[in-house]
């Protein structure tokens, strides 16, 4: 069976960095931190009282009061960053047969917020016993966005969401290349959202020790591959692909930004947080996809990184790096632009993704802020070229994205610049 190739039609975005395309484009390649202290709720008592939050976002410049009421804010960042992406790709046109357009978005948590609220603060009432709203559940469930999306705009294609910890939305990503490539659709909406900055989120995080506590300096707490970096930074937002099978974009005049060639997926198998220390996952991963997508390692110009700034997982995927390009490692651009936007979680993937793809459609890598000459790890060799501080022109053919989750489960996708 001849596999049927997949281009990117359809781009949009709700991040740290903006609530666009454009703009969290052009703040990443200025290398501009999206963090800063938590505005939702009081953190006096957090010992992390920052987060990269989506800025400006108002629910009532995109749904109605009685409309709201549906949607957790992980929904709303996904219906929004999804609309964005359709018109875009111009993908409500009549002509487009919605029987097979798809719609496949990943949520690492769903709705956390919603939970707490439902769960806690309105679950008891002393007088009347328990209480909860009628969209308490469609509100927490992960697979919600997805399907409130195929509602508002009437795609019947293969419609679900993907829960795979922080590779969530690489994951959707690579599940809805399949599908088109496989035949089985046209045209998938697809990516991942993410609303973890809560009482609950923030908590559990910090118990766990993950999150930076460099309360004094929020900007400056993200620091993947530099010595002094203390754990990441929780983001949230959404990125929205429309993937699209090449014929079909072609025939109906749709913008190719880039064209997905592979990939892949592995599990560590070693523990339920920390990466392999040798980095025997990500090794194998981003082999899969190289195998997957039919080129050499050589053929990769630029890698956006897992790169979450923890003192463990830095080290093994810089290892994984070496183990898997040799002495090509050294020419690649690597950068971490979760040192700007935090970390998303589910919605990490599909944001790094949109990077890559925007980094080979104009030839520029963006940077991995916060590191200092002074500051270096003996653990991590720096010949490798991370993309530290400022922006890289440069030929990007071929890019690669590693997302690594909790529970040891990664994926790894590969974009390409678009050719006949």
């Amino acid at each position: 069976m001849e596999l049927k190739r997949v281009v990117v039609t359809g781009l949009g975005v709700l991040s740290p960095l903006g609530n666009d395309v454009a703009s969290t484009w052009k703040n990443a390649l200025a290398g501009i931190s999206g963090a800063g202290p938590i505005t939702r709720f009081d953190v006096s008592k957090f010992k992390t009282q920052f987060a990269c939050e989506v800025k400006d976002y108002n629910e009532a410049d995109h749904f109605d009061r009685k409309e709201a009421r549906k949607y957790d804010r992980y929904a709303q960042y996904a219906i929004v960053a999804a609309n964005q992406a359709i018109a875009d790709a111009k993908l409500d046109d009549p002509s487009v047969d919605k029987d097979r357009v798809g719609v496949i978005v990943a949520s690492g948590v769903g709705g956390i917020r919603s939970f707490e609220l439902e769960a806690g603060e309105y679950a008891l009432n002393e007088d009347k016993g328990p209480h909860h709203s009628p969209f308490f559940i469609t509100r927490l469930v992960p697979n919600m966005a997805p399907g409130h999306i195929s509602i508002l705009h009437g795609f019947h294609g293969p419609n679900y969401g993907v829960v795979a910890a922080c590779a969530s939305s690489t994951n959707a990503i690579i599940d809805s290349f399949n599908l088109i490539r496989l035949g089985k659709a046209n045209a998938i909406v697809t990516g991942g959202a993410e609303a973890p900055i809560s009482t609950s989120g923030l908590g559990g995080f910090n118990s766990m020790h993950a999150l930076s506590v460099r309360n004094d300096d929020p900007q400056g707490a993200s620091r993947p591959f530099s010595a002094s970096r203390d754990g990441f930074v929780m983001g949230e937002g959404a990125a929205i692909l429309v993937l699209e099978e090449l014929e079909h974009a072609k025939k109906r005049g749709a913008t190719i930004y880039a064209e997905i060639i592979g990939g892949g997926m592995s599990a560590d198998a070693y523990h339920m947080t920390a990466s392999h220390p040798e980095g025997i996952g990500a090794r194998l991963v981003m082999l899969n996809a190289l195998d997957d997508a039919g080129i050499k390692p050589d053929d990769i110009d630029y890698i956006n990184v897992h790169g979450t700034s923890t003192p463990v997982g830095d080290v093994s995927e810089a290892k994984a790096i070496i183990d898997v390009f040799g002495k090509h490692a050294y020419d690649l651009n690597i950068s971490s632009t979760k040192s700007m936007t935090g970390h998303l979680l589910g919605a990490a993937g599909a944001l790094e993704a949109l990077f890559c793809i925007m980094a080979v459609r104009e030839n520029i890598v963006p940077p991995t802020i916060n590191h200092a000459d002074d500051d270096c790890d003996e653990n991590i060799d720096y010949n490798l070229n991370f993309t530290f501080n400022k922006a890289q022109e440069r030929e990007v053919n071929i890019a690669l994205s590693n997302t690594f989750g909790f529970g040891g489960q990664n994926s790894c996708v590969i974009v390409k610049k678009f050719a006949e």
